[in-house]
């Protein structure tokens, strides 16, 4: 197979795989992730160069995989859609202090790694004190405090 096409169909299969795994799994990976991580970089290194093992094979497949990333940051400025879909939105995960447990199952976050958020961002120590916590797109939990009107 071209060297170009095993390229965008290995971006296109890594982007899903990485999207439906969830938001949290490259924000806060755990030695397991790290190593699966090696693994799939191994993995998909063999998947792309097959056989060839020349620098100007290596030298397209570079290219073809920059391209294909500047291709799909293109075609997310232009289709607001496209970028909602491919990269997700925040999602509040706590309201009032009221932690929201079907989103937060969803998003395999728990109460643990909110109030470990909330500590280290404002120093807050219970989830009454949380107005909201919100999941960002990148994976991380911001914290607005109850009582931080107009702040």
């Amino acid at each position: 197979m071209n060297p170009v096409a095993r390229g965008i169909i290995i971006y296109l299969f890594l982007m899903l795989v990485f999207r439906l795994s969830g938001k949290r799994t490259l924000a806060n990976t755990t030695p397991f992730e790290f190593v699966l991580l090696l693994i799939i970089s191994e993995v998909t290194q063999q998947a792309l160069v097959g056989q060839d093992f020349s620098i100007t094979s290596s030298m397209v497949l570079i290219l073809t995989l920059i391209a294909t990333d500047l291709f799909f940051s293109i075609i997310k400025t232009r289709f607001p859609l496209f970028e909602k879909v491919s990269e997700g939105t925040p999602m509040i995960l706590a309201m009032h202090g009221k932690p929201l447990k079907q989103r937060m199952k969803k998003t395999r976050v728990s109460e643990d790694d909110i109030l470990e958020a909330a500590r280290s961002i404002h120093g807050l120590e219970r989830m009454e004190q949380i107005k909201y916590a919100v999941l960002e797109i990148d994976g991380s939990i911001s914290i607005i405090p109850e009582g931080d009107e107009g702040k």
